[in-house]
């Protein structure tokens, strides 16, 4: 048996508000034409202004009279039929929904994915019949399989060298401070090389981390024969009824009740920052990958000081009654 740590990442469904196509030119891909949907929710149509107090919310109000009428109609096909007829890549644009998040943030993330598999017909197809419909995260990742993690570190400031890159501190008695590099370089060339280490901004860079395992897709809480189901974090060998909301909630980020995804070890980036999965771009063939993880044991005590009890159940079970409940009572 061996203790791992995880990382719970909450992800609700993605909603398909658009397509498009792009064709093959000398100079890279050009986009050749974007079809959207007829219903776009608000909170994707923020995304396409500064400030949506003081906008008119016009956004979109025009292009969706197409879908309403006949001609209409018949423009939006003839898009379709020439993305089919030219275009080499399809991608479908996808926002996030903020809404189901606990998050101060309105402003939905909008990002192309890129459809593979079949012909352009088939991707069309697909794309058609997903417009203004949820991808649930268990449609595009599955349990035990590896994928990358693409995000934004966690901001540091400007450092300097010592912590920027790690180099060596001077002998105690350097001149004018000893956190530096001390030499940067020869007198000629009459420049500084840019493998020199320099003080400067450390932190909030992108980065994509590869071959993170899923250990585990959960369901969100959802109601089931009119019950409401939490019971997300119970395994074959630990059947309490218990959600993968650790008591007291995770340290500055709340309650997970989406969809989530248990990935092993750590992520990028503070909590409650936007990260992008991506299918892993490499065939696995080594053991650890293709490892069947079995889990035993979820810990959901409590993350913020020392963890005694899994669930209220058991605290209550074995604090007795307290005196706040007294209260109640009374």
């Amino acid at each position: 048996e061996v203790v791992e740590a995880v990382t719970v990442i909450e992800t609700p469904p993605m909603v398909v508000v658009g397509v498009t196509g792009y064709i093959e030119t000398p100079r890279g891909l050009r986009t050749l034409g974007t079809i959207w949907a007829e219903h776009i929710s608000e909170e994707c149509r923020r995304r396409f202004y500064k400030n949506w107090f003081q906008c008119k919310k016009k956004a979109f109000t025009k292009y969706a009279k197409k879908w309403q009428d006949d001609d209409g109609k018949k423009v939006i096909e003839r898009d379709f039929n020439k993305l089919i007829k030219h275009c080499t890549v399809i991608r479908v644009l996808c926002h996030t929904q903020m809404k189901l998040m606990n998050q101060r943030q309105k402003k939905a993330h909008l990002m192309e994915i890129q459809l593979n598999g079949g012909t352009i017909e088939d991707k069309i197809k697909w794309a058609k019949e997903h417009l203004e419909k949820q991808v649930p995260v268990d449609s595009v990742f599955m349990q035990d399989e590896m994928m990358d993690v693409i995000g934004v570190t966690k901001g540091k400031g400007f450092r300097g060298v010592v912590s920027r890159w790690h180099v060596k501190k001077l002998p105690r008695k350097t001149h004018k401070g000893l956190r530096k590099v001390a030499c940067i370089g020869a007198w000629h060339p009459a420049r500084v090389g840019f493998g020199v280490p320099r003080a400067g901004q450390k932190g909030y860079h992108h980065r994509t981390e590869v071959n993170k395992k899923i250990y585990r897709i959960g369901a969100g809480i959802h109601t089931k024969d009119g019950k409401v189901v939490k019971n997300n974090a119970s395994t074959e060998y630990d059947i309490t009824d218990k959600s993968i909301t650790p008591m007291g909630g995770f340290p500055h980020y709340g309650e997970v009740k989406n969809d989530f995804l248990m990935v092993k070890g750590c992520v990028m980036g503070p909590r409650k920052r936007v990260l992008t999965l991506r299918k892993s771009l490499i065939t696995h063939t080594k053991r650890v990958a293709s490892e069947e993880i079995k889990l035993k044991f979820i810990d959901t005590s409590s993350k913020f000081g020392h963890g005694r009890f899994q669930t209220p159940e058991e605290k209550k079970a074995f604090m007795g009654p307290l005196k706040k409940d007294r209260e109640v009572q009374a």
